[in-house]
């Protein structure tokens, strides 16, 4: 039975992200609902001396947009986040190994559109280093009816799916007796228990960018996104 995981695009992920995108047999980026300011869509943190510090996009304050529709401008962003991520992240073990990957995305790309960047982004980290081999899809190119959870089941149904793995916050808005009456096994995703890794700047954080795990642990992410469970 197919297992799908429906989640808006965010800017370089935690490993979370990635860990319901392994999960998944088809994974489908939510890019045409409302964009939300001050979210994970154009935004996240990376590790320093200082601690969790923050690498936004600049995009403006329009909420009457959606995701899709959320335009990007100029190229001076991308070099302050090259620049703040090699600062960081250059003696940790496998920075170079990556360096010629992330540069290209920061620094020989030109950016319009921060939806089609982050996809670019995700399955770029998802494929080429994480070696997932889960399709994606964009809900605004499939079909679908309503809103909400009535848009999330007929999304599922669109695709003939039939387990629906959803973050565990929704539990504070789901209604599971809905998607058992449309056949749709819910299952909520687990984040705790990650194992940790030699981390730059103690204490240890889970809740940052992917990159972080990458420079430190590079062919070895994926055990401590998943892997870990299987030993």
């Amino acid at each position: 039975m197919s297992k799908i995981a429906i989640i808006q695009s965010n800017y370089i992920p935690w490993k979370g992200y990635f860990d319901i995108i392994n999960d998944s047999d088809i994974f489908i980026f939510l890019d045409d609902v409302q964009y939300t300011k001050n979210d994970w869509r154009n935004r996240n943190k990376i590790k320093t001396s200082n601690g969790t510090s923050w690498l936004t996009i600049p995009v403006g304050s329009n909420l009457n947009r959606l995701i899709n529709e959320v335009e990007l401008n100029g190229d001076k962003w991308q070099k302050e986040h090259w620049n703040k991520i090699e600062i960081n992240y250059k003696d940790a073990i496998y920075f170079e190994t990556y360096r010629g990957l992330f540069e290209d995305i920061y620094l020989n790309k030109e950016w319009t559109n921060l939806s089609v960047m982050n996809q670019y982004i995700i399955r770029t980290i998802a494929e080429e280093i994480l070696g997932i081999k889960t399709i994606f899809m964009n809900s605004s190119e499939l079909d679908q009816i309503g809103k909400k959870q009535e848009k999330v089941i007929s999304l599922i149904n669109s695709v003939n799916g039939k387990r629906y793995i959803s973050g565990p916050a929704a539990k504070n808005y789901n209604d599971d007796q809905l998607y058992a009456e449309h056949g749709i096994e819910l299952i909520y995703k687990d984040y705790s228990n990650y194992p940790e890794y030699e981390q730059f700047h103690p204490p240890f954080e889970h809740g940052v960018s992917i990159l972080d795990l990458i420079f430190h642990k590079g062919p070895d992410a994926p055990y401590y996104i998943w892997g870990w469970r299987e030993v």
